[in-house]
């Protein structure tokens, strides 16, 4: 169901959005086995495939993870279940707590704009990093998060700052992924279309103009010169493409042609 890692990354890789090592993922007493599912799909999204388990609820494997994993299997497949969060973070060198609420502690706090760029920094000098997430109901405890260099805060609704568990891992992903390139994936590349010449854009204008002529448009007459400046900037403006220009032809001269049969339907009538 939905291939392997390898296969999957694939993608992903092409697109240059991971560099280095990529963060673990570490659910600390995850509730629902939805909820570790919709996670790894939001991790493959983005490149992570690390998923640490801390206790799960419910054990582990749990079968209802695989539906919402949506293809991401490999994820679930390879994760790590530990008994606590000290053993799941064992072999990290950098750890980030990921929590809305405030803490009595002297952890500094990250904000989204610089952890990216933190993150593939150290991945790039081969630091190991990882990112908790707590338990749908609770959050983290202090205990967890007193083994973590900084906290990670997103810039949330102060009011209501419920982020379901997938939702909370997702937006981590996009950080990390953004982080590295935020331009489109390659499969998004589109070779640019042919711009118009100005020859073409001079003869659509000459076209127009003369079925606006015809129409009775340019009234009074001394006002043409203006007119058609004015009817000519927007379209220069728009940087239109040469098949954009046949097109806009084509509609002046559908348009000119049902203004022909009008007039010989009111003559014959």
């Amino acid at each position: 169901m939905g291939g392997s890692v390898k296969d999957q990354l694939g993608r992903v890789q092409d697109s240059s959005v991971v560099s280095g090592a990529a963060p673990a993922v570490i659910l600390v007493n995850p509730q629902l086995g939805e909820n570790i599912g919709a996670a790894a799909r939001a991790m493959l999204n983005f490149g992570l495939t690390d998923l640490r388990l801390v206790a799960p609820r419910d054990g582990w494997p749990n079968p209802a993870s695989e539906a919402t994993a949506a293809g991401a299997i490999d994820v679930l497949e390879n994760a790590s279940v530990y008994a606590t969060t000290a053993e799941a973070v064992a072999d990290l060198n950098f750890i980030l707590a990921a929590t809305a609420r405030r803490r009595e502690l002297e952890i500094p706090v990250m904000g989204t704009e610089h952890v990216g760029a933190e993150l593939h920094a150290r991945a790039a000098i081969g630091t190991r990093s990882g990112i908790l997430f707590g338990p749908e109901k609770a959050g983290l405890k202090n205990e967890d998060v007193v083994l973590c260099n900084h906290i990670l805060t997103y810039p949330i609704n102060p009011a209501f700052h419920s982020l379901n568990l997938a939702q909370a891992v997702g937006v981590f992903g996009y950080i990390w992924g953004s982080s590295q390139s935020a331009a489109p994936p390659p499969a998004f590349d589109i070779a640019p279309a042919e711009a118009a010449s100005r020859e073409d854009l001079v003869r659509m204008f000459e076209h127009l103009e003369d079925e606006l002529d015809k129409a009775g448009f340019f009234f009074p007459l001394d006002k043409k010169p203006l007119m058609s400046r004015n009817i000519r900037a927007p379209f220069t403006r728009a940087n239109l493409t040469a098949q954009e220009v046949r097109t806009f032809r084509g509609i002046i001269k559908a348009l000119a042609k049902g203004r022909g049969q009008a007039r010989s339907k009111d003559k014959t009538s």
